[in-house]
């Protein structure tokens, strides 16, 4: 298995395969996609990494994301933990990182993956577990993000 460009940092977007987002979608209805380009977004309303869907608001949308899977992928998990909307993640199931015990461990829904997802139409399965996270927004205004 070539998994060179997936552990290069060659990109850090990869599109989600569309029958699982399409599952997902079936189940939630999502309206916004924050991490997305004009190739791969996955709903009408998406942010491209120019607009920063970090800095946008994501308020009275049913929010679908795969972020980029890098450095800042903590800062996309914190912003959805204290979102007060539904946010759905696809993310690598990493049970060993600091973002998963702060803002994910017994507080919201996880969902592993069974398998390995084949991201962006490569031919190979990814090279770790993956993850979904249902965030179903917070309560307290003063938590906001």
């Amino acid at each position: 298995m070539n998994t060179d460009v997936m552990f290069s940092s060659v990109t850090d977007q990869w599109s989600t395969p569309q029958d699982f987002f399409d599952g997902l979608n079936e189940e939630f209805h999502f309206t916004l996609d924050p991490c997305a380009d004009e190739q791969n977004h996955k709903c009408v309303r998406f942010f491209t990494k120019e607009q920063d869907g970090l800095a946008q608001s994501w308020d009275g949308e049913q929010v679908f994301c795969n972020p980029p899977y890098g450095r800042e992928i903590a800062e996309w998990v914190r912003k959805a933990s204290k979102a007060h909307v539904l946010v759905v993640m696809l993310l690598p199931a990493r049970t060993d990182t600091k973002w998963f015990h702060d803002f994910i461990y017994q507080k919201h829904e996880v969902r592993f993956v069974r398998g390995r997802l084949k991201f962006g139409g490569q031919k190979n399965s990814a090279p770790f577990p993956s993850m979904v996270v249902i965030f179903r927004g917070m309560k307290n205004d003063d938590d906001a993000v």
